[in-house]
């Protein structure tokens, strides 16, 4: 892990930690521009709590990687055109005027100002800063590391489960084969209970034939009684 002097001496280590820009409010509001964007060079120097010529020095010798984190030097007419459009936006706010510069307006964006907290030492503010940055580092490798741990358990208990698997496997097939007989088994009940119910049907279909038979006997049997008793009589 890097420490709070190696932040101050690499500018690749510093580069590591321009994505973490959230650390800025968690240490101190930082009050940006109407834009949302950007903060003045006193914008910085208030953030920090020390002079505007100790940000000017700082942003004159690193120059060239506070530029490539979203520094710039605004004049002539890209000065006029965001003085314009920042008295719009101000006034949106309730504000009557904006202050102007001069010249030129050095803009910084949150990526600068940590990258400004990575290299000023006369700041308690940008010690926080770093030593938040360090800090929350530090968490993320234990927990990195306790998750290393928990994935090396989860590794050699299934290395125990795939020994299990192989010794079930025999069983299973077992299993399977007796499942398949059964199945087979199930099936032929299946056919003769089907050669049972139409031999039944056709039981059904004789028992029926024989009731009309022998509604036909009773009727012939009680016509023949009819007549034996009309000879009688005569």
């Amino acid at each position: 892990m890097p420490t709070e002097v190696a932040l101050l001496e690499s500018r690749a280590l510093r580069g590591e930690q321009m994505g973490r820009v959230d650390v800025l409010d968690k240490v101190k509001s930082l009050v940006m521009l109407p834009d949302g964007i950007h903060v003045r060079t006193d914008d910085v120097a208030r953030y920090f709590e020390v002079s505007t010529r100790a940000v000017r020095r700082l942003a004159d010798r690193h120059q060239e990687e506070f530029t490539e984190n979203g520094m710039r030097v605004l004049r002539g007419a890209d000065l006029r055109s965001f003085q314009s459009d920042m008295v719009s936006l101000w006034g949106r706010d309730g504000v009557e005027s904006y202050p102007q510069a001069a010249t030129q307006l050095r803009l910084y964006t949150r990526r600068t100002v940590l990258n400004i907290a990575l290299l000023l030492r006369d700041s308690d503010i940008a010690r926080c800063v770093r030593t938040y940055l360090l800090d929350a580092e530090e968490a993320l490798r234990t927990h990195y590391a306790s998750l290393d741990q928990r994935v090396t358990r989860i590794e050699s208990c299934l290395t125990g489960v795939g020994s299990a698997l192989q010794e079930l496997g025999p069983v299973l097939v077992r299993m399977s084969e007796r499942l398949d007989s059964l199945d087979r088994k199930v099936e032929v009940t299946h056919q003769v209970i089907g050669a049972m119910s139409l031999r039944l049907t056709d039981v059904q279909q004789d028992v029926v034939r024989l009731d009309g038979r022998l509604d036909c006997f009773a009727r012939q049997l009680k016509d023949l009684r009819r007549r034996s008793g009309q000879r009688g009589q005569r």
